[in-house]
């Protein structure tokens, strides 16, 4: 995206992502979340389809017997299927009446049963590979993210939904996207937009948003043993048409220089070796290492099943260390060029040569930031996890609190000349200054949802929110 946010990404606290492993929790154990979700989701769609075959053998009717005459049903309907459910169906020929014989007897319509109907197909299609359904009510879904491009504004969120608008006040929905993965971010840069999501999709556009083309889809497969194996993207930004950076769960960063039609896994380092592991190959230093250590004693404890013991951790086993992996949750670039991600527990990273090195720096609140805005010269703005902000004028040297009268969570946010903001959350919070330095107004949306997105118009103070309720047009008083 152009400046700032992030928002009801996916990871984060009070998110999928809660309870990721830390240094006492095996690390396999954030591949055993991923996993955990899809295997739900795929429960999910074969006991549609177990119940669905229950639905059509209930309607089976008993065979003819000789002391009446059965009536032959009208087989009933199939039943209406999931988007991700084929249902085909098809009648057998009538059976033989059960009067007479069955080798010479000519079959009698008047005594034959009903044919058993065939229950439908169990085949499941890939979200992230199908079709974006249209929806009377697109408008008004779960819309994460929004970008103003050179000739309209666009909106993406779940199900794959992407709305665009010249007016920035009446939307639509675009017809035929290639995914029905949820969408959580959107970039433009003139005429050209990305939008990433869920199962690691990247979707792009070179008419501003009108049609789109997918250039990347990784959804969970159940035969790789990859930390990055199905996550979802959580931002994206563009420096010009050719030139991007895609950023999701476990420190995942993607690279494109040729406009997306190709993506390659990058390596955060500091010139002198990685400092976070964006690769996936799990390697995890020895002196650092994910693995849960138990207590004294608790090794020998823990394996001696027949004698009734149980796994313990002391207090020292159980707080957190930093990550090795945080979840990348946002990012954007300064005036001077300088790039800025923010990611959990309170770990930023910031790069000077356009992402191709990254130092890792220490915020001075230990929760997660959800978005960032950037300024003139080297000033961030960033905001996050119970309603916390702050501010660097010299990318993240030194930081200060920015007061927000809140403990809300602060999700997604926009920037302007001078140092103006909008910051926008959980309950409708709406946050506005008009300058930095100037101390943020306390505003709540009539809707009062949790809001994900912002960017404010050119005229009257007016600004374009987005979030559960889909998108709307509000004017802070």
């Amino acid at each position: 995206m152009g400046q700032g946010d992030r928002v009801m990404r996916g990871p984060g606290e009070g998110s999928m992502s809660q309870g990721k492993p830390r240094r006492h929790a095996p690390r396999r154990a954030a591949t055993f979340r991923f996993r955990a979700r899809h295997a739900l989701a795929a429960l999910a769609a074969l006991m549609f389809a177990a119940g669905s075959a229950l639905a059509w053998q209930e309607t089976e009717v008993p065979p003819a017997s000789t002391d009446a005459v059965a009536q032959p049903a009208e087989p009933e309907s199939a039943p209406a299927g999931a988007d991700d459910v084929a249902a085909e169906t098809s009648i057998d020929a009538p059976a033989a009446s059960a009067a007479g014989s069955a080798a010479d007897a000519e079959p009698d319509p008047t005594h034959a049963a009903p044919a058993k109907p065939v229950p439908p197909s169990t085949a499941v299609a890939e979200p992230a590979t199908s079709i974006a359904e249209p929806a009377a009510l697109a408008t008004r879904s779960l819309i994460l993210d929004i970008a103003d491009g050179a000739n309209r504004a666009i909106a993406v969120g779940e199900r794959g939904h992407i709305l665009v608008s010249e007016s920035r006040r009446d939307w639509r929905q675009v017809e035929n996207v290639p995914t029905r993965s949820t969408l959580t971010a959107v970039t433009t840069a003139g005429d050209s937009a990305w939008a990433v999501g869920h199962d690691g999709v990247i979707l792009a556009s070179n008419d501003g948003g009108l049609t789109w083309s997918r250039q990347r889809a990784a959804p969970y497969d159940p035969e790789v043993d990859d930390l990055h194996n199905g996550v979802p993207l959580l931002d994206v930004w563009f420096a010009d048409p050719q030139n991007g950076i895609a950023i999701g769960a476990y420190a995942l960063m993607l690279k494109t220089r040729d406009g997306g039609a190709s993506w390659a896994p990058h390596a955060m380092s500091d010139g002198d070796g990685a400092v976070v592991d964006a690769t996936g190959d799990g390697a995890v230093d020895a002196a650092t290492s994910d693995v849960a250590v138990p207590a004294d004693g608790a090794a020998d404890a823990g394996t001696d099943a027949e004698a009734g013991e149980k796994w313990t951790f002391s207090d020292e086993d159980l707080e957190l260390e930093e990550e090795s992996d945080p979840h990348l949750n946002a990012i954007t670039r300064t005036g001077d060029g300088s790039l800025f991600i923010v990611a959990e527990r309170g770990i930023a990273f910031r790069s000077t040569d356009a992402g191709e090195s990254w130092r890792r720096i220490k915020m001075p609140y230990q929760g997660s930031m959800f978005g960032v805005i950037g300024y003139d010269g080297r000033r961030v703005l960033a905001f996050g996890l119970r309603g916390h902000a702050f501010e660097s004028t010299d990318l993240g040297d030194n930081w200060t609190e920015v007061e927000t009268g809140t403990d809300l969570s602060l999700l997604g946010g926009t920037g302007w000349t001078g140092g103006g903001a909008a910051l926008v959350g959980a309950n409708g919070i709406v946050l506005t200054r008009s300058a930095a330095g100037s101390g943020l107004l306390a505003h709540t949306h009539p809707d009062g949802v949790v809001l994900s997105s912002v960017f404010a118009l050119a005229t009257n103070g007016e600004l374009i929110v987005s979030g559960e309720n889909g998108v709307s047009l509000y004017k802070p008083q």
